[in-house]
């Protein structure tokens, strides 16, 4: 997860946000945007389920997994798309702990 940090300082700077401003969006103090950033902590489930729905990217991409920033949603419904977003997040974290 070393590319969290730095994607999520991409993607917020690429919507001309401030760390306060991100903080104030995903209802956070601006000292978790500013950790996350260094990657000196990290988000829960829930947090990265919103901060892949508000930059309209996939977990994998936020996490360093991938390179490839969007995810298609078929025409899902934003709570369709939060629950995705939710699987795919215990997939990964079951294939870290399988791996460890």
């Amino acid at each position: 997860m070393i590319y969290f940090g730095v994607r999520l300082k991409e993607l917020r700077k690429g919507k001309n946000l401030t760390q306060q401003q991100l903080a104030d969006r995903m209802s956070l103090v601006k000292s978790s945007i500013s950790a996350y950033e260094k990657s000196a902590k990290y988000p829960s489930i829930e947090v990265l389920v919103k901060l892949c729905h508000y930059f309209n990217v996939s977990a994998d991409y936020l996490l360093g997994l991938s390179d490839n920033k969007t995810i298609k949603d078929y025409n899902l419904t934003e709570e369709q798309i939060e629950i995705v977003m939710k699987i795919i997040v215990q997939f990964h974290q079951l294939n870290n702990q399988k791996y460890k």
